[in-house]
């Protein structure tokens, strides 16, 4: 039986390029989404003509009990969740605290931190059972640097990161390790960035910073990296890492 990878959050960017990478190696991937079955169909049937084996389901996250549901099915029907990813954007748009309503901000912290709190209780029990297990959590430079309009984003970001520092406190001596990855920049994705700037937009940005000139993430590469993480010894894991783009300037040296 394969080792599982689950992926909450499997869009054709980040989430889908990791849950591919990790079939590619030898796991059976489950790619998890809020919407866009036909997309979720596909990604499946690309990573399965490439020789992987995967799985898809539509998962709306803030749903009263549909990650630990989600979760259990998988562990019964599938097989034991080695590699668990929580991969959910918090990102309600930039607004002034004044336009910011309640429910915005709730939003952030209910899909930035309660669903990585809420997964985390799903998973770690097995994994503790099983004595070994990886949950690599993808943040934002929000968890490092708040701005302007991002109220709601930063407060979930920031939740997100000592969060997993508290989850690492408690579970790195059982075996279970917990990674949080910053990614600081802009991913060349057509279902998160591509959405917020529309076709057109990230067309431009594409052609101005991405393509040949590697100025945008590329979600293949940095699944490399999560992979990478996944499989490292005990004796050098790592807690924290950012990725971005070369030309980038990093989070820390922004003004």
């Amino acid at each position: 039986m394969k080792p599982v990878c689950l992926v909450i959050g499997a869009g054709a960017g980040i989430g889908g390029n990791v849950a591919k990478k990790f079939a590619l190696e030898g796991y059976h991937a489950v790619l998890c989404r809020r919407s866009d079955a036909e997309g979720l169909e596909r990604m499946v049937g690309d990573i399965e003509a490439a020789g992987g084996s995967a799985s898809g389901f539509i998962l709306n996250a803030i749903e009263e009990g549909a990650i630990e549901e989600r979760v259990a099915a998988v562990q019964a029907d599938i097989g034991a969740i080695e590699v668990a990813v929580y991969n959910l954007g918090a990102q309600i748009g930039n607004h002034a605290l004044a336009d910011t309503s309640y429910k915005q901000f709730e939003m952030g912290w209910r899909l930035g931190t309660f669903g990585l709190f809420r997964l985390a209780q799903a998973v770690t029990p097995g994994m503790v059972e099983r004595g070994k297990g990886t949950l690599l959590v993808t943040s934002a430079t929000a968890a490092v640097r708040g701005n302007a309009g991002q109220h709601s984003h930063a407060a979930a970001m920031a939740g997100r990161r000592l969060l997993c520092q508290t989850l690492n406190a408690e579970f790195s001596s059982k075996n279970v390790h917990i990674a949080h990855i910053i990614i600081d920049g802009a991913v060349d994705a057509p279902d998160t960035l591509g959405k917020m700037l529309g076709e057109e937009g990230f067309q431009k940005l594409r052609e101005a910073r991405g393509m040949q000139h590697d100025g945008l993430l590329l979600p293949e590469e940095i699944a490399d990296t999560y992979f990478h993480v996944a499989q490292q010894h005990r004796s050098a894991w790592t807690f924290e890492l950012d990725m971005r783009a070369f030309s980038d300037t990093p989070w820390w040296n922004h003004g």
